[in-house]
C-alpha cells in the first residue's frame, strides 16, 4: 500500500467516528440550507442520494426539490465505473442496491447537472474525502466533460477537516452545504 493510500485509509477511519459523533447529536432539521440552495435551481435535473449509515439526511430537501424537477438517486452499476442515476420522488418503490443505499425499483435513467454528493470529511478548498471507491470522482468527471455540472457536498459541520490527503483523480465539490450553514469554496 502506498503512503498515500495508507494515509487515505486512517483518513476515512477518523472521519468515519468524527462522522457517527455528529450524527448521533445532529438536530433532526438537517437539510434547511439545502433546500434553500436548490430553491435557486427549479427545474434543473438533479441528483441526492439516500442517505445510509450515519451519512446527514438530505431526503426533505429532495422531497421539495422533486416537486418542481428530475431528481434522482445514485445507481452503482459496476466497480469502476461512473454512477448512473434513476429517477426519484418521494412515492419511489424503492429497493436494495449495492452497498446498502436503496434505489428504485422501477430505473428510469437522468443525467444530473447537479450533484448532492455525500462524504465522509472535506475542507473549505473543496476537497473531499469519499468512501474510497472512486464512483462520484469517475462520474463528476465525466459530466463535467459534457457541461457545467455543481457538486454540492452535503455534510455535518463537523465534518471539515483542514488537511485530506488527496490524488489528482480527486475531483472538487464546488459548495458545501452543512445543518448550520452554506461554505462557498473559492
Amino acid at each position: 500500500m502506498s503512503d498515500l493510500a495508507a494515509a487515505k485509509a486512517a483518513a476515512r477511519k477518523a472521519a468515519f467516528g468524527r462522522r457517527k459523533s455528529l450524527f448521533e447529536a445532529a438536530p433532526l432539521a438537517q437539510a434547511g440550507y439545502l433546500s434553500d440552495v436548490l430553491a435557486g435551481y427549479r427545474g434543473v435535473a438533479l441528483s441526492g442520494y439516500m442517505p445510509i449509515r450515519t451519512e446527514i439526511d438530505p431526503l426533505p430537501a429532495m422531497a421539495e426539490a422533486s416537486a418542481h424537477g428530475p431528481v434522482g438517486v445514485p445507481v452503482i452499476e459496476a466497480e469502476g465505473r461512473p454512477l448512473r442515476f434513476a429517477r426519484w420522488s418521494p412515492e419511489t418503490a424503492m429497493v436494495p442496491g449495492a452497498f446498502g443505499a436503496a434505489i428504485p425499483a422501477q430505473l428510469s435513467f437522468l443525467e444530473p447537472e447537479i450533484l448532492i454528493v455525500p462524504l465522509l470529511a472535506f475542507n473549505r478548498a473543496g476537497a473531499r474525502l469519499g468512501y474510497g471507491g472512486g464512483f462520484y470522482d469517475r462520474t463528476l468527471e465525466m459530466l463535467r466533460t459534457k457541461r457545467p455540472t455543481l457538486a454540492i457536498g452535503f455534510a455535518f459541520a463537523g465534518q471539515e477537516q483542514e488537511d485530506l490527503p488527496l490524488e489528482d483523480t480527486d475531483q472538487s465539490l464546488d459548495l458545501v452545504v452543512t445543518e448550520v450553514g452554506v461554505i462557498e469554496i473559492n
